[in-house]
């Protein structure tokens, strides 16, 4: 789509370049901002320009930089787990993955955003640059609603962490949907670290990601009662509250089985 309220464009290559102007926006691969008009969007400061590395393997996990690409995070030979359900979760075409990067997705913070629920699920930290310095959130955290995250304007996701201890673990994925090619309605992943803890997640039937923690793998009475006490459950287009509850407890069940 054309945006015809832009009318400039700048190619960031250092900090000082992220500093925006009234109606600047930042760009990392565009296939949201340019997939419906933007009218208050005059600017666009393009992050793909600062040379940050798509996937480093740090001395305490995995850091995967805002502007890497879901490609290029599927392509690494150290992708996380999940990373590929996650992606396929999206219903997204090569093409699209060829372009949209894993922070823009992290920051349309939309309930059924895959890579919201790859780091949700792997206990993702978001690295934030601020015009004053940096803090970090976990990426659970930094989303506030479906479609909403707490990123304030002048703030840009530098990157997200992944922990080795997360990268270590087993973990499953489950997605369900009203139709075939529909996006999800809810998506359930699970981990078992080394040590044994457990953590299971709801993304998509929640308005934020739900983050259910264990000392070892629970019961199913557990589980259940803890996911039938989960708020945040909506309804829309795409599947009632009460089916969303529904769904998620029967497919976590699934994957503490398994994981079990």
């Amino acid at each position: 789509m054309d945006l015809d309220t832009v009318t400039g464009y700048r190619r960031a290559r250092t900090r000082a370049d992220l500093a925006l102007a009234p109606g600047e926006r930042v760009l990392g691969g565009g296939t949201w901002l340019y997939s419906e008009p933007q009218p208050a969007t005059t600017g666009l400061v393009d992050l793909t320009t600062m040379g940050w590395p798509p996937v480093e393997r740090t001395e305490h996990g995995l850091r995967i930089a805002a502007t890497c690409t879901i490609a290029e995070l599927l392509a690494h030979p150290d992708r996380p787990p999940l990373a590929a359900e996650c992606a396929h979760a999206l219903l997204a075409s090569f093409k699209i993955w060829n372009v949209a990067t894993v922070g823009g997705n992290v920051c349309q913070s939309f309930a059924a955003a895959g890579m919201v629920s790859l780091c949700a699920a792997l206990d993702g930290v978001a690295l934030v640059w601020t015009p004053d310095g940096d803090y970090r959130v976990p990426v659970a955290e930094l989303v506030t609603g479906n479609g909403t995250n707490a990123l304030a304007r002048g703030e840009v996701l530098r990157a997200l962490d992944l922990p080795e201890r997360a990268l270590r673990s087993r973990a499953a994925l489950r997605k369900i949907a009203l139709a075939d090619l529909g996006r999800s309605g809810a998506v359930l992943t699970g981990r078992v670290d080394e040590d044994g803890a457990a953590v299971f997640v709801i993304t998509a039937a929640t308005a934020v990601p739900t983050v259910l923690r264990y000392p070892a793998v629970p019961t199913a009475a557990e589980l259940r009662a803890d996911v039938d006490a989960a708020p945040g459950y909506y309804t829309d287009p795409l599947g009632t509250a009460d089916w969303r509850r529904q769904v998620s407890a029967v497919l976590l069940e699934e994957i503490r089985v398994e994981l079990a």
